[in-house]
């Protein structure tokens, strides 16, 4: 029952933190469910990119208070607030890539964990 909980638990995080970058206009979002894959740090990867660095610091900002808010959770460490060129927001079970577009086309996350269940998401209108 426990792993079940989590795993719960994680989608609803994940959700949230897709909700909050569509929100506040992030580019390209896409989730990879690593669920599946053994060897996988976390469950979830979610992946956006912002249009400047003020648009990044913006996206992590809301989706740390847009979660807070609406479920209680913190991220547990945050890297690349201070280049914004790549945020990272581990919330242990999801992890957040916030991205500037060269950043983003030149890692290709989505390609490196290939195996994981990739959903891409619709941007609102």
């Amino acid at each position: 029952m426990g792993k079940k909980t989590v795993r719960k638990k994680s989608d609803f995080l994940a959700k949230a933190i897709i909700k909050a970058m569509k929100q506040h206009k992030g580019k390209e979002v896409v989730s990879l469910d690593l669920r599946g894959i053994e060897t996988a740090v976390c469950d979830f990867f979610i992946i956006c990119h912002g249009t400047s660095s003020t648009h990044l610091a913006s996206i992590a900002e809301n989706v740390r208070k847009d979660v807070s808010k609406l479920l209680k959770e913190k991220p547990w460490h945050t890297e690349g607030e201070s280049n914004k060129e790549w945020i990272l927001m581990d919330y242990f079970d999801v992890v957040v890539h916030l991205f500037n577009k060269e950043k983003r086309d030149f890692y290709k996350l989505e390609s490196l964990w290939a195996d994981a269940q990739i959903k891409y998401i619709e941007q609102s209108a």
